[in-house]
């Protein structure tokens, strides 16, 4: 017996979690939903790379019902911001589908969408289904990580977080959300358009984070500001002038009674170190480092895999890596889990 899995989205990060679904034992793929008409009839291996047949076909956004009612756990990648993809997350639920997604505001929601939370919420209950939002960040490096980390100290006075990525490395639409080789004011207006967002996620992660601390957080304060060249730079997509975006600082602050608790900060610019890094000071003090930096995409392909079988088991209800036993990649069977 497996679990049939549907994949809604094939985008960069969907594709890629079809590539990994298939070969794991105890999981069997059942279709994959999209909207965009290059993808919709085409064959599934065709779409996400494989070089090989599926013999399932793409099928549109507005035929997916069939589809998702084959599927026990469907794995959600289409957009950010939770009113705009809670549509297709309901759709799942009344297919009777548990749900994974990789909206970064799905991974908290209580903070933006407090109503839209409810709703998900209750129509989960009912229909006895699980609905998680995860992914590398929210749901791994900027939360679950350092909490995780925590277990190991006995008092906290502050958590300090530093995400370092090197932005030429990445594909073509993070360089492209994240303003390269635009000017400040470009940028500047766009990111106050909402036509590009760099990270989205700073307050969710905080939320979280002290929601498994069982802390209350007062207020949150996040921003981001551009990275700017001071010399000729170029990616395999963006040629860079002196002068124009090179990258992106941003960074999020949670408050307790009034106290700066966590401080998550996030540097992408072309050229920079690639490496994570978990301060806490507490008794003990703890420092936590990666020196590779943890790769953005496969990482979240590999938590909404291994998010799986927890899902599938896990009670009905909108939940939270706080709900997820010790998260670990899975090696064996899915379905022996």
């Amino acid at each position: 017996m497996s679990i049939r899995i549907a994949i809604y989205g094939l985008g960069s990060i969907g594709s890629l979690i079809a590539k990994h679904v298939i070969t794991k034992p105890g999981i069997r793929l059942v279709g994959g939903i999209d909207i965009s008409t290059d993808k919709v009839g085409r064959d599934i291996g065709e779409v996400v790379g494989l070089g090989k047949s599926l013999d399932m076909s793409v099928v549109h956004d507005d035929n997916a019902v069939e589809v998702l009612r084959e599927a026990d756990v469907v794995l959600h990648s289409t957009s950010t911001h939770l009113d705009k993809i809670y549509p297709q997350i309901v759709k799942c639920i009344k297919a009777g589908a548990d749900v994974i997604s990789t909206s970064e505001t799905l991974a908290y929601p209580w903070y933006r969408y407090p109503e839209l939370a409810f709703l998900i919420d209750e129509v989960a209950k009912k229909q006895n289904v699980t609905v998680l939002g995860t992914g590398v960040n929210p749901g791994f490096i900027f939360d679950t990580l350092p909490a995780f980390l925590s277990s190991a100290c006995v008092a906290i006075d502050r958590i300090h977080i530093v995400r370092s990525i090197d932005a030429s490395k990445r594909r073509y639409s993070f360089q492209k959300k994240y303003g390269l080789s635009m000017t400040v004011q470009e940028f500047q207006d766009k990111i106050s358009r909402g036509e590009i967002t760099a990270h989205v996620g700073y307050a969710e992660s905080i939320m979280l984070t002290s929601y498994m601390l069982g802390l209350k957080i007062d207020r949150v304060e996040e921003g981001q500001e551009p990275i700017i060249a001071d010399k000729y730079m170029e990616t395999q997509y963006f040629k860079i002038q002196p002068g124009q975006v090179c990258g992106v600082r941003g960074y999020g602050i949670g408050y307790v009674e009034g106290r700066e608790f966590i401080r998550l900060e996030l540097y992408a610019s072309v050229g920079r170190e690639d490496y994570d890094e978990v301060i806490i000071d507490g008794e003990p003090k703890l420092k936590w480092r990666n020196e590779y930096g943890t790769a953005g995409d496969i990482a979240t392909a590999a938590m909404i895999i291994n998010m799986i079988p927890r899902v599938y088991k896990a009670p009905p209800g909108l939940i939270t890596m706080k709900n997820i036993l010790t998260p670990t990649a899975i090696i064996g069977n899915f379905t022996e889990w």
